[in-house]
Formats: structure tokens, sequence, C-alpha cells
């Protein structure tokens, strides 16, 4: 079988694994199929562009536990709706074309595309041009339908519950209710995970509607109790009953031109209102440390899998396809089945229900009062 080029790239927001799915699937390439490999910079616009770099076994070494990425990444760059100026006026054209010649140029036979729903959007519809495609899911969020974990997710997790412990013993020793923001956009799987295992008071999920009436019942019933603190973790996607989204900020170039954030310093000055006389109300917001530094142990493994499972893919010709997590099991579902639909937490799942057995509120009518 001729020898293949293979070119990576990782688009949309930064994930811990990034950098172990690059280095598992370069030294598998590398080592058993003897391909080569380059690395498209920043994402789609690296495409466009032209602009990469070799992809070695000297390159990628020491870099599995490391978060970021190696190629950067980029959020905003569709090519199917990517702005150009002309005639010094900024326009919003399809340019994909340009992308497919460079391919072409360089002798590519395959694109492998690390990256979440927008990310894959793009990489299903470079496939419909036929370019040789293969996805990898990415995204903290843990909201792609087409398999049961991302990498990234993990790491997330980790850096909540971490950030919880901390925030415990200063939220008791002041007697302080604290509020904790957490990404996951429209999906609650970090707020939930995380705030279970940090051992978080009262969860808010987007999922869920809260009302504040039913926060501060829960508050004052840990104060009866003689516990005269409360955590709360609210994913930024939640919101009130009958309420919308708390929107930080419109990025106007951007595909997703929706910033979530701010839901924390907007239930804190809520809070303030109806509990300041007995309570310090105090917001935290976690932001980009949960997608910063070493990559856990979990998602190492995890990316390591799914690395070597694409490099076996390439060698089958396995194309317009991503690799997946289905019961413990490494597969692949076609790209056309991947985007478009998010994976939710469901209100009446096992997960929810171990949360409400431990007395854990999610702001809505079913009120525990035993934590």
């Amino acid at each position: 079988m001729a020898k293949k080029k293979v070119a990576v790239l990782t688009g949309g927001g930064d994930a811990p694994g990034l950098n172990a799915v690059i280095y598992t699937l370069t030294k598998t390439c590398i080592l058993k199929y003897g391909y080569e490999l380059i690395g498209y910079k920043f994402g789609y616009r690296g495409l466009y562009t032209n602009d990469f770099m070799p992809l070695t076994l000297e390159n990628t070494t020491g870099i599995l536990h490391k978060g970021g990425s190696i190629l950067y990444s980029s959020n905003k760059d569709n090519l199917f709706d990517y702005k150009v100026m002309e005639n010094g006026v900024p326009v919003r054209k399809d340019v994909s074309h340009v992308a497919v010649e460079n391919l072409k140029k360089e002798g590519v036979d395959v694109l492998v595309v690390l990256g979440g729903d927008g990310t894959l959007t793009s990489a299903r519809d470079f496939s419909r041009l036929g370019i040789n495609v293969i996805g990898v899911p990415k995204t903290i969020d843990n909201d792609l339908m087409a398999t049961d974990r991302t990498f990234g997710f993990d790491t997330a997790v980790n850096i909540v519950t971490e950030a919880l412990g901390r925030l415990h013993t200063t939220a008791e020793s002041h007697h302080r209710v604290i509020v904790v923001e957490v990404m996951g956009r429209n999906a609650g799987w970090i707020a939930l995970y995380g705030g279970i295992a940090g051992s978080a008071d009262i969860i808010l999920l987007p999922e869920i509607p809260y009302t504040v009436d039913n926060i501060v019942q829960k508050i004052r019933e840990r104060d009866a109790r003689g516990k005269m603190f409360t955590i709360i973790v609210v994913s930024e996607g939640a919101k009130e009953e009958g309420g919308e989204v708390t929107v930080s900020k419109v990025v106007a170039d951007s595909p997703d031109p929706i910033r979530l954030g701010g839901i924390a310093h907007k239930l804190s000055y809520q809070l303030e209102e109806r509990i300041g006389e007995e309570h310090e109300i105090r917001p935290v917001v976690l932001g980009h440390t949960q997608r910063g530094g070493e990559t856990s142990p979990y998602d190492r493994i995890l990316s390591a899998r799914y690395g070597s499972h694409a490099a076996r893919m390439i060698h089958d010709e396995a194309y317009g396809q991503m690799v997946c997590l289905k019961k413990g099991e490494i597969s692949s579902v076609p790209l056309e089945e991947v985007v478009g639909a998010q994976k939710l937490v469901d209100p009446n799942c096992e997960l929810v229900q171990v949360a409400r057995d431990l007395g854990i509120s999610f702001g809505d009518r079913h009120v525990h009062r035993f934590k």
C-alpha cells in the first residue's frame, strides 16, 4: 500500500487531551504504518493560509501530559462562512475551495480533525466535498451525542472538584455563601459531575430551571441545621424559571457569537438582596482554569485510545467517520450522524437522582431537607 500523507488540525476551544491525541496519532502513524504527518496551525485558519508544520517523533515527544495544543486553535474560522476583505470592506464568503486546493497542493491524503460540534460540522462539509476526513471528538462540555465521553471533560471536572474543596474551607470559616460558575454552555455535565464530587450543596443546571426562592429556602434549611455556609455550583447556561441565559458578550465575527457568562454575579446580587443580612455572598468564576494545566490520567488514556484508533481508520481508509466511545469500547460513527444534536443532562437520570438522594438541591421545587 502506498505511503500516506496525513494532515491534522485542532479547532474550537482548547481542551486537555489535544496534545495526547496528536502524540499518539503521530507515533502510531509513523512507527506502525510509516506515514508522513503535518499539522495545520490555528485550526481551519491554517488550512486556509496553508500554514503548517511537520509532525515528527522529535517535535511531539513529551507532550502527552500537556494541556492546550502544539498546533494552536481557533474558534472563529469557519471556511464555509469566512470573513475576508474585499475593497477594504469585510465580507463573509465560502472559501472552502482554497482549503481543498491547499490540501491537494501539499499531497495530503487524509485530514484528521480534532474538535467539537462546530469543528466537526466543517469536517463533515469537507467530507462532502470529497476530502478524506476522520474526526476525533473534543470538548470539555461532554455534549456530543455520538460519543459517551469527549476528552477534556474529566480534566475539567477534576479542576472544578479541587476548586470546590478549597472554597469549602473559606466558606465555612466565614459562614459565606459562595456561588461558583463553571463552563458547559447549554449542557450541565461539568456542573453535575464536579458538584457531586466537590460536595456542593446546590447545583444549578441548564436543564433544570431554578427559582431564587428555592435556593434561599435551601440555604436557610442548612442554617437551621447549623450548617452556616453553602456552596452553589452554577453552570454558565443555567437560567431561572421563565428566564433566559446570561450572556457576557456577543462576538460578531465568530460562527458561535453568543458567549455565556455572568450568572454567578447575577445570582450573587439576587441573593444579597434576600439574605445579605444573614450571609456574605461571594461569586467565583473558574473560567479558563477549567481548560488549562496538565491533562488528567483518564483523559490521557482516552486520548491515546482515540489517536490509536484514528491511525487504524486511516490505514483501513474508513473515511467520513468520527472516532467514538460506546459502552467502554472504541469504535466509529459517520460524521453525518455526529453534528446538530447536543447531549444534555436528563433531569430524571440516575446521577441527578443520586444528587437528590444526597440532599443536593437543583433550585427547583423538589426540595430535600438533609444536606
